[in-house]
C-alpha cells in the first residue's frame, strides 16, 4: 500500500487507509497574528464594532475543522471527536527603554483536535488555527490593515502509526 499520494506510475491518489488500524489520535496546531496596540485592546475588552472577536473565531475554528477535506484536495474525511480552541497573548520582554518602538501584540490561538481513527488530525487541528487567525483579522481589519499572521504550525500529534511528535523550542538569538 503507497503511503505517499502518488502511486506507482505518478498518478495523484488518496491513500489507501484501509488496512491501517483505529487508533486515538491528537494534534495540536497554533498560528499566531501580531496587531497594534489599538486592535489588542479591542479583542481584549470585547468591544469591536463587530462584535466578540474571540468568540467569533473559536466557532470558526471548531467549524473550520469539519471543512477540512473540502479545502485540502486529498484530506480523509474523518470523525471530529473533539475540537479544544485557547487564546493566549505572547508576552514581551520588558524593557524601560521607551525609545524603542513598542512591539506588536501578538494574539496565539492553539487548536487540539482530536479522533479515533485511522489518519491522523494534523490538518483539521492546522486549518482550524488558520482560520482562527484569518477571522481575527476580517473582525480587525477596519482597525489594523497591517496585522500579521504566522507562524501556523503543528506543535504536537500523538496516535498513529508515525508516533508521538512534539515541537522544541526553538533558541532565541
Amino acid at each position: 500500500m503507497p503511503s505517499n499520494h502518488f502511486d506507482a506510475d505518478g498518478n495523484v491518489h488518496m491513500v489507501d487507509v484501509s488496512d491501517k488500524r483505529v487508533t486515538k489520535r491528537m494534534a495540536t496546531a497554533s498560528s499566531q497574528i501580531a496587531m497594534n496596540a489599538q486592535a489588542a485592546e479591542l479583542v481584549r475588552q470585547g468591544t469591536s464594532r463587530k462584535g466578540d472577536v474571540l468568540a467569533v473565531a473559536r466557532l470558526a475554528a471548531i467549524a473550520a475543522t469539519k471543512w477540512t477535506p473540502h479545502l485540502i484536495p486529498l484530506c480523509h474525511a474523518i470523525p471530529i471527536e473533539s475540537v479544544d480552541v485557547q487564546f493566549q497573548w505572547a508576552e514581551h520582554p520588558s524593557t524601560s527603554d521607551t525609545s524603542l518602538p513598542r512591539p506588536a501584540d501578538q494574539l496565539i490561538c492553539r487548536v487540539t483536535c482530536t479522533t479515533s481513527g485511522k489518519t491522523g488530525i494534523e490538518m483539521e487541528a492546522l486549518t482550524a488555527a488558520s482560520v482562527a487567525s484569518l477571522t481575527v483579522y476580517d473582525m480587525l481589519k477596519s482597525v489594523d490593515r497591517a496585522m500579521q499572521i504566522g507562524p501556523t504550525q503543528l506543535e504536537e500529534k500523538s496516535g498513529g502509526q508515525s508516533g508521538s511528535f512534539v515541537r522544541q523550542p526553538q533558541p532565541q538569538g
